[in-house]
């Protein structure tokens, strides 16, 4: 029986990190809920022992079902059976037994049925999900939608909504259209009330929608006439029991194929108002997709994982001129990469996902009761973090996943370019990691304020002042050099003062901040762990060697060359 959690203890790791103990605290109110609920912590190692052993649940389905079951999804897919999708009889199977374990609902509070867990152990399970299989995530993970409702929904709402949740219902968010993809204020899809029904009707197309026949499902619509603009539009909840919607069309695609990517038209569906009118695009597409973000940087880190696990297994089996491929240095030169890589990505993951874990509790709390001033300082902090670091782990994270994924086919040869072989459907099913939630283009735009403004530099200064082991010292002097090197670049291209510019050389400063810091949460974890110093090795000589060509790039580079790489 295979275990994806009990086989990586990366995540048992993580899990333990010191900063964990803060999240549960707050999480728990201070243990105060085992008094209403039989199945809350008493302490917080009880509460690390209960993620433990609802992740080893995870790790078993993952092993046991998931995976084996990803090749069929992948051929079969979805269908479309009268304008609604039908899932593949594997992601049935699937959703029926993480359903039977309890495991929607997870980061849920416990009134609805939810686990109450932290973001932390919510992600980690998604880690392992899309480990398993890429595309199945993106029906299971879906819940994370539930956030949004549980933020900014009335409590009859939540009571509603997030009850049907935690019992095994899934989630859409339907937010692009024809016409409006990345420009999310160019939505069109109209939202009327209905005085005589008393309620709101949607009616419209939304194109590219994942999983869009879910059950519960939030809708970005057009809610004031005459409007064109973002300060137009609200968000809505759609139940699909109340129709309204069908499915035209379930897309194509690549990769990710168990997963339905959905055209909706909207035909007076019913609809509720969620929050408040005009902040739809404003304020609650905005936390939606900062979920969404980390939720992909998971997938990311998850298709990083098997596709190295992948790559090594064939190239330890594989013999070519009389012994096994992994002895030559071509080849584990890559693997070592893939692995730094990996630790990399994950390491980013969970730093942020703490980083929002305190910032959401504490920001939960504040409408409990009222903040001290230490704990309002607190929550603003971590939200910084939290909005510097999503487009780093999304934006780097994805990178990441589809160059394992490359690396993955290219040490199979050409037995990775077979369908016989799992490599050939994780390449694919990488590729739309780096395009959706945001692409990695739009990671560096949401980025790039922090780089100028220089908040990057003060947190990596922060990383340089921790306290590490006297033989971790090298590492950290290759890691002040890089830093002293990316100020330099910031400073070049700042001073120009012509926004042109730094948006030429934005992606370049966003990758240098990024491997800086990547490189200082491994070495974090070195110090903590020995067994990451070959790791940080790897990854931190690698980056410097990354970081010295594009800081070579920006010295020799001037406003003049724009018109240089502008395409006629």
């Amino acid at each position: 029986m295979a275990n994806f959690y009990t086989d990586t203890p990366e995540l048992k790791f993580h899990l333990n990190h010191p900063l964990m103990r803060r999240i549960v605290e707050l999480k728990e109110r201070n243990y105060t809920q085992k008094d209403k609920f039989d199945y809350a912590p008493h302490d917080y190692e009880d509460a690390i022992d209960s993620f433990e052993k609802v992740l080893e649940i995870v790790g078993e389905i993952c092993g046991d079902i998931i995976a084996p079951n990803a090749e069929s999804v992948d051929h079969d897919g979805p269908q479309l059976v009268d304008g609604h999708v039908q899932y593949a009889p594997g992601t049935v199977v699937n959703l029926d037994a993480l359903n039977k374990a309890g495991l929607m609902g997870m980061s849920l509070p416990r009134r609805f049925g939810g686990l109450n867990f932290p973001i932390v152990p919510y992600i980690m399970a998604a880690d392992m999900v899309s480990r398993a299989d890429c595309g199945f995530v993106n029906i299971w993970g879906l819940q994370d939608c539930a956030e949004t409702i549980n933020e900014f929904a009335t409590e009859e709402q939540k009571m509603r909504y997030l009850s049907r949740v935690c019992k095994g219902e899934t989630m859409a968010m339907d937010l692009t259209e024809p016409d409006a993809g990345s420009d999310l204020q160019a939505v069109m899809l109209k939202a009327t009330y209905d005085e005589k029904q008393g309620t709101w009707l949607l009616n419209g197309v939304k194109r590219f929608i994942t999983n869009g026949d879910g059950h519960i499902s939030l809708v970005l619509a057009r809610s004031e006439e005459g409007t064109t603009d973002g300060r137009g539009l609200s968000m809505f909840i759609y139940d699909k029991n109340d129709g309204g919607v069908t499915v035209r069309r379930i897309e194509n695609k690549m990769g990710i194929k168990g997963s339905p990517t959905c055209e909706l038209v909207f035909k007076n569906a019913k609809a509720e108002l969620c929050g408040q009118r005009k902040l739809g695009l404003i304020k609650y597409v905005m936390a939606l997709m900062n979920g969404a973000r980390l939720g992909i940087a998971a997938q990311s880190v998850g298709v990083c994982e098997a596709a190295y696990r992948e790559a090594l297994a064939y190239a330890k089996d594989r013999q070519q001129f009389g012994k096994a491929i992994i002895e030559f240095p071509a080849i584990y030169e890559m693997l070592s990469l893939m692995k730094a890589k990996l630790d990399a990505a994950r390491t980013m993951l969970y730093e942020t996902a703490r980083f929002v874990d305190v910032y959401k509790t504490l920001m939960h709390i504040s409408e409990e009761r009222e903040l001290t001033k230490e704990e309002k300082e607190e929550m603003k902090k971590f939200q910084k973090w939290a909005d510097m670091f999503t487009p780093l782990a999304k934006g780097l994270g994805s990178e990441f996943a589809n160059q394992n994924a490359y690396d993955a086919i290219q040490v199979h040869g050409g037995s990775g370019f077979m369908k016989d072989y799992a490599c050939e459907r994780i390449y694919r099913d990488a590729r739309i990691t780096s395009i959706y939630e945001g692409t990695t283009q739009l990671q560096v735009v949401a980025a790039i304020r922090f780089v100028t403004s220089g908040n990057y530099l003060t947190k990596i200064r922060e990383y340089e002042a921790e306290q590490i082991k006297p033989e971790l010292e090298t590492y950290r002097r290759i890691l002040v050099a890089m830093t002293d090197e990316y100020e330099a670049a910031v400073k070049k291209v700042v001073e120009v003062n012509n926004p042109e510019y730094i948006d030429f050389h934005a992606r370049r400063l966003v990758e240098m901040a990024g491997y800086i810091i990547m490189g200082y949460l491994l070495l974090s974890d070195t110090n903590r762990d020995h067994n990451y110093w070959k790791t940080t090795e790897i990854f931190v000589k690698w980056a410097r060697s990354q970081n010295a060509q594009r800081a070579d790039f920006i010295k020799n580079s001037s406003v003049n060359d724009l018109g240089k790489f502008k395409m006629e």
